[in-house]
C-alpha cells in the first residue's frame, strides 16, 4: 500500500514537471490597462471569456516563474521559507490545471475556477513576507557571495513583479464575476477609470501619519500642490489601478516620515512638512515627495532599491505582530518601484546629504501606453544565473547586468 502511495506520486509530480516544461516554452501576454478597460466595458464581457484566457496564461505565467526559482544559489532554496513559497506555487499550479481541458460552456465549471482563485488569491497573501523571510534565514545561515547576491537580486525583481501581474489577472475577474459585492460601482475590477490621484495620495497620507503617530507620537504635516497641464482642470484624474497608487505612495510618505522624525528628533517642536507636488502632462503624471530628513550619501541610493539590504531592525516573522512595522525588511522601495514599473512607469530617487530627499514616480497618462512589464523565461535568463558578473570600470559600469536587463524585459 506504501509502495503504491509512494509511486501515484511520484507519478503526479512527473506529470506535474512536464506541463510546467510545456506552459514556460510559452511567454506571458502582456495587457494594457486600456484592454483591461475595453474588456470590463464591452458588453459582450463575461466570465466565460475571462475563464478561457486565465486558464491558459496563468499557468503560463506562473511555470515561467517557477523554472526559475529552480535556479536560484542552493543556499536559499533550501531555506524553509523558500520552501513553504515553491509549495504555494505548485499547489497554485496544479490546481489550474485542472480547468484546461474543461468545457468553457459550463458555468458551473466556471464559478468553480473563480471561487478557486480566490483560493489561490489567499494563499498568495504572505508571498513577499516569506520570501523576504527566506533571505534572512540564508543571511544567517550562510556567507553569500556577490554573485549569489546578484542573483537573488535579479530574481526577486522578476518574482515580485510577476506576482503583481499575476494577481492583477485575478483580482480583475473575480472582482468583475465573483460572488463578493463589487468594490466601487463605478471601477471595472480594480481600475479606476478615473482616479483621483491627489485624492489617493491624501488617503495614503493619513495611513502613513496614522503609522507615524504610533511610533513617534507626532507626525509631519503635508504641503500639496497639483498642475494639470495636460486638461486645465482643478483635480487630476488618471485611469489606473488606486490600490497600486496607494501602495506606491504610502511606502514613500512613510520612509519620509520615518526620515523626517529620525533627524530632527522626537524632543523637536515642529518638523518641516513634507512636499509633494502633482503634474499631468502630455505622457506622464508625475509625483514629486521632497523631504527635510537628513538625505542619503550618494553611495546609499542603489542600495535602497537591494533587497539584501535595509537599515531597520528586523521584522517579526510573518503572521507574529499585528501592528504593521514602520520598516522592517527593507523591501518597500524595491517593491514600490516595481508598482510602478509593472505599467511602464518609473520610481527614482535623488538626495542631497545633510538635507532631504526627493522621491519621483512617473506614471503613463495614457492607458494604451501602460501595459505590463512582465518577466520572460529563456536560454539568455538562464545563463544570467550561471555567468558570475564580470568587473565594471568606471566607462562600463554595470554592462553586463544593463544588457541583461533590456533582455528580460525586451526592449
Amino acid at each position: 500500500m506504501v509502495r503504491a502511495t509512494v509511486r501515484l506520486f511520484a507519478l503526479a509530480k512527473s506529470s506535474m514537471q512536464a506541463q510546467m516544461e510545456y506552459y514556460s516554452k510559452f511567454s506571458p501576454s502582456p495587457l494594457s490597462i486600456k484592454q483591461f478597460i475595453d474588456f470590463g466595458q464591452s458588453q459582450s464581457s463575461d466570465a466565460a471569456k475571462s475563464y478561457v484566457f486565465l486558464r491558459q496564461e496563468l499557468p503560463v505565467r506562473i511555470a515561467n516563474i517557477m523554472k526559475e526559482i529552480n535556479l536560484l544559489p542552493e543556499k536559499l532554496l533550501q531555506m524553509p521559507s523558500v520552501r513553504t513559497v515553491q509549495g504555494w506555487y505548485q499547489q497554485t499550479f496544479t490546481d489550474l490545471l485542472d480547468y484546461t481541458d474543461l468545457s468553457e460552456e459550463d458555468k458551473s465549471q466556471i464559478s468553480s475556477f473563480t471561487d478557486q482563485l480566490v483560493t489561490i488569491r489567499n494563499r498568495h497573501m504572505n508571498v513577499v513576507e516569506t520570501m523576504a523571510q527566506g533571505v534572512l534565514e540564508m543571511r544567517e545561515s550562510y556567507k553569500v557571495d556577490q554573485h549569489e547576491e546578484n542573483n537573488i537580486q535579479y530574481f526577486l525583481d522578476r518574482f515580485y513583479i510577476s506576482r503583481i501581474g499575476i494577481r492583477m489577472l485575478i483580482n480583475q475577474h473575480t472582482l468583475m464575476f465573483g460572488r463578493s459585492p463589487k468594490t466601487h460601482p463605478l471601477h471595472i475590477g480594480s481600475i479606476d477609470p478615473r482616479c483621483d490621484v491627489v485624492a489617493v495620495i491624501r488617503d495614503a497620507y493619513e495611513s502613513a501619519r496614522f503609522l507615524c503617530d504610533q511610533y513617534y507620537l507626532a507626525a509631519p504635516d503635508i504641503d500639496m500642490r497639483w498642475i494639470d497641464a495636460r486638461d486645465k482642470s482643478d483635480n487630476i484624474t488618471m485611469v489606473y489601478v488606486p490600490s497600486h497608487l496607494y501602495h506606491i505612495m504610502f511606502e514613500l510618505l512613510k520612509n519620509a516620515m520615518r526620515a523626517v522624525m529620525e533627524h530632527r528628533g522626537t524632543s523637536a517642536s515642529e518638523y518641516p512638512a513634507i512636499r509633494i507636488l502633482v503634474t499631468k502632462g502630455k505622457e506622464d503624471v508625475t509625483i514629486k515627495v521632497t523631504d527635510e530628513g537628513g538625505g542619503i550619501p550618494k553611495s546609499e541610493i542603489d542600495k535602497l532599491f537591494n533587497y539584501m539590504y535595509s537599515t531597520a531592525p528586523t521584522p517579526p516573522k510573518p503572521g507574529v505582530s499585528t501592528i504593521p512595522p514602520l520598516a522592517g525588511y527593507g523591501y518597500g522601495l524595491p517593491i514600490s518601484r516595481l508598482y510602478a514599473k509593472y505599467f511602464h512607469g518609473d520610481l527614482t530617487l535623488s538626495s542631497m546629504d545633510g538635507y532631504g530627499t526627493d522621491a519621483v514616480v512617473y506614471l503613463k497618462v495614457l492607458s494604451s501606453e501602460a501595459s505590463e512589464l512582465l518577466p520572460i523565461y529563456n536560454s539568455a535568463v538562464s545563463r544570467y544565473y550561471k555567468t558570475p558578473t564580470p568587473a565594471s570600470d568606471w566607462s562600463t559600469p554595470g554592462y553586463f547586468i544593463r544588457n541583461y536587463t533590456t533582455r528580460r524585459y525586451g526592449k
